[in-house]
């Protein structure tokens, strides 16, 4: 099945303490171009995030969202500078036997001077952490992905739609060709009587005029080949693999095939149809940019 390039994924989950949220959106791009928004401090898990995605995106402009909240999770560790706290124990005591002065300290003044206590983060195994965030990426991953899977079911209904409608209309064109030719022969034969003011008619000119006409409007192989693109993106519209580059190649193919067709003819009901079949070629040409 077919995946738009836009969508939307999110997931949160409580591992080791850590609240850990992930979101993902996407919106078209010709090639994938990845941007991940996480806290500093985690930002050695980035290139495995992006990584991740890679593997499940192929192109679009994807915005990774990634909020973590540690207030349960044992990351701070507070231990006491010993040398300098005895620092100031020995200046405060030489204050005392100087000037004479009452001893007053409590630990918890000790603990307000400046730098007597230190606060570090605890030292963390930055795999499991990673391994953690890309855990919570996954199922965001996969929302994401089920939203796209859905998208890309209509965009291959609508599609198929318009390509029977392309069908109907090149069966028209190859419907009302030889008409046209037997059309011309008739005018020719008309405008030679009107200028020869006879009956006497050279029939063999008039056959090999009539020969030379319906080799320059001949749209066989035009129809042939525009069928046969119109078999193949059918096939890609079934498949599951990333199929967009490939439609947006072959809808040019089907246009070329189109405007040789409307340059051959010079029928005014093959012209509408040609007009109609390039709408709908258009049409098809801005959903496909949707298509991953």
């Amino acid at each position: 099945m077919i995946k738009s390039m836009t969508g939307y994924g999110r997931a949160r989950e409580t591992r080791n303490g850590r609240d850990i949220t992930v979101e993902l959106r996407s919106v078209n791009n010709r090639y994938l171009d990845c941007t991940v928004k996480m806290p500093r401090v985690y930002i050695f898990a980035e290139d495995k995030v992006k990584a991740l995605v890679q593997k499940a995106v192929s192109r679009g402009k994807v915005d990774v969202f990634i909020t973590i909240d540690e207030t349960e999770a044992e990351s701070a560790v507070v231990a006491v500078n010993k040398p300098l706290a005895e620092g100031y124990l020995r200046a405060i005591g030489e204050l005392e036997r100087n000037y004479g002065l009452v001893p007053d300290l409590t630990a918890y003044r000790l603990a307000r001077f400046p730098d007597v206590l230190t606060v570090t983060k605890a030292e963390e195994d930055l795999e499991a952490v990673s391994a953690d965030i890309c855990a919570v990426l996954t199922r965001a991953i996969s929302a994401y992905n089920a939203m796209r899977e859905t998208e890309g079911a209509k965009l291959a209904e609508d599609l198929l739609g318009r390509l029977d409608t392309i069908e109907a209309l090149t069966a028209a064109v190859e419907e009302r060709s030889p008409q046209t030719v037997a059309e011309y022969r008739e005018k020719l034969l008309a405008r030679m009587q009107e200028v020869l003011n006879s009956t006497t008619i050279d029939e063999s000119r008039i056959l090999t005029e009539a020969a030379i006409f319906a080799d320059k409007v001949a749209v066989d192989e035009e129809t042939v080949r525009l069928r046969s693109h119109l078999s193949q993106l059918r096939i890609m519209l079934q498949g599951s693999e990333p199929v967009g580059r490939k439609l947006d190649f072959l809808i040019q193919e089907v246009n070329r095939e189109a405007n040789t067709i409307g340059s051959k003819c010079n029928d005014v009901a093959i012209a509408r149809k040609v007009v109609d079949l390039k709408a709908e070629v258009e049409k098809i040409r801005e959903q496909v940019q949707n298509i991953e």
